[in-house]
């Protein structure tokens, strides 16, 4: 994004092999959280991402996104990316003669601590603590998968960690990895205006959040609970926890075994 303030980071030059075609045009703000997305429909970026508070973020310089087209990277004439499933079946697999390359590439920016991820419906189920660890990385690289799939050496060669958002299965892997990035850029500093928002939230504390409620005082015949207009902190604050542990209870009973199996 252009207009990034100075304070959010400086600009860094750093030298490449790589064809000027396919290098972003922003430079690279070091010290800021970055995202790295290898996809074959880079267009979908930022899509939600440059919205609200994480697109306020985005333009301030507090976060960086950069995205490298699979296509880029393709073989031949057409650019081709993927080829039959070797053994047979249906579909078209990603080849690892294209990712492998493209994922190179996005790596050759990375510092620090910085994992690849791919989004996968066979991946470990993404949650809340991960969000946080992510958030305390340098960046990371999130590979989009489409049609069955990934050449399997790809994800061996490089320590791909493979995601999933739920047992279900997406067209591709855009929409995770937006998903991914919202539920991590939120949880850098700066982003959120009260940072004891994350601290009171679903999956914040192992529980489902409360309920929330604000004016009207009634509505629908329906009035606010007695309790959120007494004024009493004590009083409050039990409520919120009593309603966070039945809700979890109810509707999470494995987050409630779990919270209860901690100490």
């Amino acid at each position: 994004m252009s207009d990034t303030p100075k304070s959010h980071g400086r600009k860094t030059i750093r030298p490449t092999l790589q064809p000027r075609s396919l290098m972003d045009t922003d430079a690279e703000l070091a010290g800021v959280w970055q995202a790295r997305i290898v996809t074959l429909f880079p267009d979908a970026f930022p899509g939600v991402l440059g919205l609200s508070l994480t697109g306020k973020a985005l333009q301030e310089g507090r976060w960086q996104l950069h995205t490298h087209d699979l296509r880029e990277f393709g073989i031949g004439k057409h650019r081709n990316v993927d080829d039959t499933p070797a053994g047979g079946g249906a579909g078209m697999v990603l080849r690892a003669d294209v990712v492998g390359p493209a994922l190179a590439a996005a790596q050759s920016h990375a510092r620090g601590r910085w994992p690849i991820f791919y989004m996968s419906p066979r991946g470990r189920p993404f949650d809340q603590a991960m969000a946080r660890d992510l958030a305390r990385c340098d960046g990371v690289t999130l590979l989009c998968g489409r049609f069955e799939g990934i050449d399997e050496r790809v994800i061996e060669h490089f320590g791909i960690t493979e995601v999933s958002l739920g047992d279900f299965v997406m067209t591709g892997g855009e929409l995770a990895a937006q998903a991914m990035i919202d539920a991590t850029v939120r949880l850098l500093p700066g982003v959120l205006g009260n940072a004891q928002s994350t601290v009171e939230e679903s999956h914040a504390n192992g529980l489902l959040e409360h309920p929330q409620y604000t004016r009207p005082a009634i509505w629908e015949d329906r009035a606010i609970p007695d309790v959120l207009m007494s004024g009493n902190h004590g009083d409050i604050a039990a409520w919120r926890r009593a309603q966070s542990e039945a809700l979890t209870k109810k509707r999470r009973p494995d987050l409630w075994e779990k919270a209860r199996d901690e100490p």
